[in-house]
């Protein structure tokens, strides 16, 4: 398999982003303030585009996407648990701890969520404090803010046992 990677730029409501993949699958989506590589054309990054597109119009709520990513094994894990939280809800860190059964890795959960190379596809904005507060977002919070928003996001409810993804009302 070739590790030759090719880059995308989707300008966005909330600023530039920078697509990358390889032959097979999706590497990273972050927002960037200028293109830093030749943008190319491929099948996969096309798709990309259009379903990032359908996200930001209101027509998309999921994304069909192959992902590759690199990282430890607790941060693959918590970019799994990411996945999870459905559009529209959230989850604190302390939730993510304790669904991947290290409720005191709430610290080690927030550091895997800031190095989540594929924002919004992974939606580590869904992510919030326990308290509710907007909480890091290496896009910047007022970016944060805004995806929340677009979603309809309500502010969590936590039962200690088992957490449950809180739908907007």
């Amino acid at each position: 398999m070739s590790d030759e990677k090719f880059f995308k730029y989707l300008t966005t409501p909330i600023g530039m982003m920078e697509l990358c993949a390889n032959a097979t699958s999706l590497r990273a989506v972050e927002f960037v303030d200028h293109p830093r590589y030749l943008s190319q054309t491929t099948p996969l990054l096309e798709e990309a585009v259009v379903q990032l597109n359908g996200y930001f119009h209101d027509q998309r709520r999921l994304f069909d996407l192959p992902l590759s990513f690199d990282g430890t094994a607790f941060q693959m894990a918590v970019w799994q648990e990411l996945l999870e939280i459905p559009y529209g809800c959230t989850a604190s860190y302390q939730d993510i701890a304790r669904r991947l059964g290290r409720p005191r890795a709430v610290r080690a959960v927030g550091a895997a969520n800031a190095r989540n190379p594929i924002t919004i596809v992974v939606p580590c904005h869904r992510v919030i404090g326990t308290n509710g507060s907007l909480t890091g977002y290496a896009s910047g919070l007022w970016r944060k803010a805004w995806l929340l928003e677009h979603e309809g996001c309500k502010q969590i409810q936590t039962n200690l046992h088992k957490p449950q993804w809180v739908q907007p009302q």
